[in-house]
């Protein structure tokens, strides 16, 4: 993905007007008559069924609950992308402007800017939960940039709608450093107010919150910044490159990609030395051809357009080149006796995690140089990513696995319950009491991992108490007495952007920073690289004994599905297409997926096969849904709770698929 194509000339009204009759009355457009980009833009337009003079009839809009599911998948991305529009707001105040941030989608997210202009602005839905996309808003900054992935401006009359005619838009994409397009972020005001500068601007806001977003996630491992100048280092027109333990490229910015030749679908797999010819023990250990050893130091080396470069290498101040072996701490050398060597763990619980993507690798790499020290964990990502799996993973690949490894939810846990609960009481502490008290799960913990997942969701009070327990180690139970010390590790969870918390006064800021020792973002399953590694092991833990397999279509269209509740959804999936295979079966078809699935998979399923099954199809759902609530209900042994909950249904869901089988 480039952001860098040159900006155009505003298009003389008289071209356009000529454009727009021609591609009305003729459907075509002469070769030259407008710029490229733009052109191509207005035929996709019309290929929308888009009419100029018209309006668009059922655009969607997200209610203001969909809206806020949004901005919960983008939490991050609106963390690191706020400050950077704030700053582009404040340039240009007062000139009748709007920033707007927009996601992969066309959703507009947030904006930021002068009021009347957003009055204005709002008569055409350009504002919050509007979608922008040129399917159904014609040619506009926000839709053509996502389009075409380039940044763009369009000015006035170059809207496709007339109706946007009164508009000037600039945008630019935002990529992650895997690559993957993130949103735009886009400034729009009245055209009688069009600047040339605008694009720059979006331009190097887009740059900006790359920069951030690149920092956040890679930015406490080792990074290899490039720049044509020294001067130029650290800031934000370097390229930016995160390199794995053995040298791997697993993300980068897209200047960093230009500099090092590479496109986005190399991360993961392109080695430091492939790119540049270094190896990354050279640059760790300093080798004669670079002249110093580079470490935080920068040097110059030849890049691959055969221009020179100066380059500094983070993170690499405290490390040396990987060893086969680690030996043991100095500290623990009581003899002469030589050390012996220590192999490093390859089985463990953290290890088995690895099934492939290059980020859940790095993400487990960082994770296991923490567990056993005073070092908290913070695990963030989208719900059902995983982030319990991998808490206890990090339990069970520490020094503390004999302790216990105490897990709660502080989103389910009742508000009056939350204080006993964690903290234990004293007998006779409260009304309904128990006689002997209770130790509390803080205490429980003692000695082994304590797990707050939705950390997020916690009650102000309790953060006031957990923040004084996790500063003095000490426990004081409901009712008095003296303290108790206790000694955990800590891992917190959570699926909300945190920062943004603490500005709104729902989270306290001293408590953030008290959790945040090493922050790990779990990425969705959508952008994971090894679903077929994940729906084996998932296969084998729903069927045991059995050799269960997805069919090749099947395995395709689920590989592209988007999976909301990641992999917590894939799994209940799965288990249910196991429990709906006859015993012969060994192969998961179309046929063995829940009603749900199938419907959101329909588009996905091959033609002669939904024809040739038309007239059977609702007879078999129904035999097939039949069939898997018995086998449910006889594995819960009768208890339809239970059952629903094999099922991953409602319980009401569960009464009415009863009723309609006659059960």
């Amino acid at each position: 993905m480039t952001m860098y194509a040159p900006p155009r000339l505003n298009t003389p009204p008289s071209r356009l007007r000529l454009a727009r009759r021609q591609l009305l009355e003729t459907g075509e457009l002469a070769t030259g008559l407008l710029e490229a980009r733009l052109q191509q833009s207005w035929q996709r337009s019309r290929q929308h069924g888009l009419v100029p003079e018209g309006r668009a009839s059922g655009v969607p809009h997200a209610s203001a609950a969909q809206l806020a599911r949004a901005l919960e998948q983008r939490r991050t991305l609106l963390a690191q992308a706020r400050p950077v529009m704030e700053f582009v707001a404040e340039q240009v105040r007062a000139s009748d402007s709007l920033v707007i941030l927009a996601d992969p989608q066309g959703m507009l997210l947030h904006a930021l800017g002068d009021d009347g202009f957003a009055d204005k602005a709002a008569r055409v839905a350009l504002r919050p939960g509007a979608v922008w996309l040129e399917q159904w808003r014609g040619t506009n900054a926000i839709g053509t940039a996502l389009a075409d992935g380039q940044a763009v401006v369009i000015n006035g009359a170059e809207h496709y709608l007339q109706r946007n005619a009164f508009l000037t838009c600039a945008a630019a994409p935002i990529a992650d450093a895997n690559g993957a397009l993130l949103g735009v972020i886009d400034i729009s005001g009245d055209r009688r107010n069009h600047h040339p500068h605008t694009l720059g601007l979006a331009r190097s806001a887009a740059r900006l919150i790359e920069h951030q977003l690149f920092e956040a996630r890679h930015g406490a491992g080792l990074v290899l910044r490039l720049h044509g100048r020294p001067e130029g280092l650290c800031s934000v027109t370097e390229g930016l490159a995160a390199l794995s333990e053995e040298g791997v490229i697993i993300g980068a910015n897209p200047m960093g990609l230009e500099l090092l030749g590479l496109s986005s679908s190399a991360l993961g797999r392109c080695t430091l030395e492939q790119a540049l010819g270094l190896t990354l023990r050279s640059l760790l250990a300093g080798s004669p051809e670079l002249g110093v050893r580079p470490a935080g130091l920068p040097w110059q080396l030849r890049g691959v357009s055969g221009s020179l470069l100066w380059c500094r290498l983070d993170g690499a101040r405290s490390r040396a080149p990987a060893p086969a072996q680690v030996m043991a701490p100095a500290s623990l050398q009581l003899t002469s006796t030589p050390p012996v060597p220590v192999a490093a763990p390859q089985n463990d619980a953290l290890a088995r995690l690895d099934s492939g993507d290059a980020t859940m690798r790095n993400l487990i790499a960082r994770a296991r140089r923490v567990i056993g020290k005073p070092i908290a964990l913070l695990l963030q990502g989208e719900s059902g990513v995983g982030k319990e799996l991998l808490a206890r993973a990090c339990h069970l690949s520490g020094p503390r696995r004999a302790g216990a490894f105490v897990a709660i939810n502080c989103a389910a846990m009742p508000e009056s319950l939350i204080e006993a609960e964690l903290f234990g009481y004293r007998p006779g502490a409260f009304t309904g009491a128990s006689r002997d008290g209770a130790a509390g799960l803080l205490r429980q913990a003692d000695g082994g991992t304590l797990f707050l997942d939705e950390i997020g969701d916690m009650p102000l009070a309790m953060q006031a108490r957990l923040l004084r327990v996790l500063q003095e180690r000490q426990v004081v139970p409901l009712g008095g007495g003296a303290p108790l010390p206790v000694d955990f590790a800590l891992i917190c969870a959570t699926h909300r952007c945190l920062p943004v918390e603490v500005e709104a006064q729902r989270f306290r800021e001293d408590l953030y920073y008290r959790l945040n020792g090493l922050s790990l973002q779990l990425p969705p399953l959508r952008q994971r690289t090894d679903f077929s590694a994940l729906v084996q092991a998932l296969l084998i833990e729903a069927a045991p004994g059995r050799c269960v397999s997805l069919h090749p279509e099947l395995h395709r269209a689920l590989s592209a599905y988007r999976w909301p509740g990641n992999l917590r959804q894939l799994a209940n999936v799965l288990r249910t297409c196991c429990a709906l295979l006859d015993e012969h079966e060994d192969c998961i078809d179309w046929a063995h997926l829940p009603d749900d699935m199938a419907a959101a998979l329909a588009p996905s399923r091959p033609l002669p096969e939904r024809v040739r099954e038309e007239g059977r199809m609702t007879e078999d759902l129904r035999q097939s849904s039949a069939r898997c609530i018995q086998q449910a209900l006889g594995l819960a042994q009768g208890n339809r709770s239970e059952a629903a909950r094999r099922l991953g249904i409602s319980r009401n869901t569960l009464y009415r698929k009863l009723r309609e089988v006659g059960s």
